[in-house]
């Protein structure tokens, strides 16, 4: 007896860039909106999001986005007690709309996390509704006539073929540097670009898809993020971490070369990106101390990982070259805007945590445009259904988040992405049901409860790990089809002592958790230090000492984020993202040792 639900990653870990999502995601008309007084519609966000999307705009797929998008917050909120209670406008919103919450987690990180442990939850206490089969790699879609049937996998060396309705979700191409590259297809101009994504973004999703006679529709809509932070220790790196939109929502200011403002920071992020192109480079974005405060966590982070700074308004000017009163200038002017004394030359309309003075203290990093975010891939109708070559759904074949083209148009709102994960993943989910049941009860012409009358099942008393499934043929006079043909008995190992299994499909009898243990041996901070080199890495966290060497690609928020701190304590910034128990639960084989004379405490 195969499981109900079987999910199939290609990492460690699941939630691909949504780990990454640092500003939040988007809801109108929320509890939290209406809590704060703010007077947002539903109305005016699919208005905001139809005119980011341009001329690509889809208002079937937009209306489904942004009128259940209350809806997906409050499901985030309720069922899994996530803090979503703060808001922030960020750019091309006409209302504060973008939610995350209190607690010192990126809110990408808090969401996926949440569900990524529910679900490890069930499969471990039911697992005869839920496998996850983790480090896998989807091959190919099966597919008769219009109907996919399933499709198959690669584990640890062998294929796999599963059968049933898929939902894929497999993200977008903004890291597509292979040789079959959609990037490169599609967009060359900005192909040489770093990206902020994972090395999993190569769009394998749309190209089995286009395979099997779906298709791929604004594909060479790719958004250009302003705002990759870039590392003074490394800035021609491929790979960028992203400084959070709600750095210039909460009032960041973008710098050019000569300590100039150039646009309007709150402007649609291609728009944003345009206007640095035409600038000269550094660009710095600049948090005076009141946006600092209200972005604590954020600044802690940037500035734990080596990409932002904290220095005076005399500092920042001198660094930039253009001296106090320049700067002091450019800020008088600004403040004014934000006054109402004068217009804004670049139209920027909203202003947080005023006024700018030089003889503040600032939070500076160094920017440039990144590659985010594909609002390209194939094309779903709006349950979320793929489209075959006549534009009608393919039977069985669904797909959500970053995979889905059309739902955000020719350019994505910042906090749309997590708020497009979650809404098309549940609209997925729901399609992906009710054609299970659909088939079910049309599959013929007996009714469901007569197909199900047909099925005998027998524990065998001399196995109880096993069952055996008997589909029993019924005398002539049964009205029921195919009443004529023989019995059928059918015989599968459900439950297996072993942990192992090699049919990675079957249900498993959850093995016996090892109990995880700190080793006894002890290392001084010293020799820790001297394990700071990419192929030889070793971090101290609350105390525990980790060799992080054959981790780093397996490590959701890339491999920079540790050797960032390869050789070091890592234990505030590790607190920032994770809870305690990531470390038994993930990655126990990494622990080798404790700090000398500290004793560690996990809190589990």
């Amino acid at each position: 007896m195969a499981p109900r639900v079987i999910v199939v990653g290609g990492g460690c870990f699941f939630g691909g860039n949504s780990t990454k999502a640092t500003s939040g995601i988007n809801g109108a008309l929320t509890r939290t909106q209406v809590d704060s007084n703010i007077q947002d519609s539903v109305q005016q966000f699919y208005n905001d999001t139809l005119k980011s999307a341009r001329d690509k705009a889809r208002p079937d797929l937009i209306k489904v986005l942004t009128y259940k998008s209350a809806a997906a917050v409050e499901w985030l909120q309720d069922v899994f007690s996530l803090d979503l209670t703060l808001v922030s406008r960020l750019g091309g919103h006409s209302q504060p709309r973008t939610h995350r919450g209190h607690d010192a987690k990126f809110p990408g990180m808090a969401i996926t996390y949440a569900l990524m442990q529910r679900l490890e939850e069930l499969a471990e206490k039911e697992p005869e509704r839920v496998k996850i089969i983790k480090k896998a790699r989807v091959t190919k879609l099966n597919k008769e006539g219009n109907k996919v049937t399933g499709l198959d996998f690669e584990h640890e060396g062998k294929t796999y073929t599963e059968d049933g309705p898929v939902i894929l979700a497999t993200g977008g191409y903004a890291a597509d540097f292979t040789d079959s590259s959609l990037l490169k297809k599609y967009r060359s101009d900005v192909y040489g670009l770093a990206t902020t994504n994972g090395t999993h973004a190569t769009g394998d999703g749309q190209k089995m898809v286009m395979e099997i006679g779906g298709n791929g529709i604004d594909l060479d809509k790719v958004q250009v993020h302003p705002t990759g932070l870039v590392d003074p220790k490394d800035p021609g790196s491929k790979w960028k971490f992203l400084a959070a939109e709600a750095l210039r929502g909460e009032g960041g200011l973008l710098l050019n070369a000569e300590g100039n403002r150039f646009c309007d920071e709150l402007g649609h992020r291609d728009y944003v990106s345009g206007e640095m192109f035409k600038n000269k480079f550094p660009i710095r974005l600049i948090l005076n101390s009141k946006s600092s405060n209200v972005l604590d966590f954020h600044t802690r982070h940037y500035s734990g990982r080596g990409l932002m700074r904290k220095m005076t308004g005399q500092e920042l000017a001198k660094e930039i070259g253009c001296g106090p009163q320049h700067l002091q200038k450019v800020f008088k002017e600004y403040n004014d805007i934000a006054d109402g004394k004068k217009k804004d030359p670049y139209g920027k309309k909203f202003f947080h945590n005023g006024p700018f003075d030089v003889n503040d203290d600032f939070h500076v990093a160094l920017m440039e445009p990144v590659l985010h975010f594909t609002m390209g891939g194939v094309e779903i109708d709006d349950k979320a259904r793929v489209l075959n070559s006549e534009k009608k759904p393919f039977d069985g074949l669904f797909a959500c988040g970053e995979l889905a083209g059309g739902v955000h148009g020719a350019n994505r709102l910042g906090g749309s992405s997590l708020l497009g994960c979650v809404v098309y993943g549940r609209v997925a989910g729901d399609s992906a049901s009710e054609y299970l049941f659909q088939q079910v009860l049309t599959g013929a012409p007996s009714s469901a409860a007569a197909r199900l009358n047909q099925i005998s099942l027998h524990l065998d008393p001399n196995n109880p790990g096993r069952l055996t499934i008997e589909w029993a043929g019924q005398g002539p006079s049964s009205e029921v089809p195919g009443a004529n043909v023989p019995s059928q008995t059918a015989t599968r190992t459900v439950f297996k002592d072993d942990a192992e299994s090699s049919d990675p499909g079957a249900v498993e009898k959850p093995a016996a958790k090892k109990e995880f243990s700190i080793p006894e041996k002890e290392y001084t901070m010293e020799e820790v230090a001297k394990h700071n080199k990419k192929e030889d890495v070793w971090v101290v966290v609350k105390g525990l000492v980790m060799d992080l060497s054959g981790f780093l690609e397996d490590h959701p928020g890339g491999v920079q984020a540790i050797v960032n701190f390869a050789g070091r304590d890592a234990t505030e910034e590790f607190a920032m993202l994770h809870d305690d128990e990531v470390i038994p639960k993930y990655a126990p084989a990494t622990v080798i040792g404790r700090v000398k004379g500290v004793t560690p405490k996990l809190d589990l």
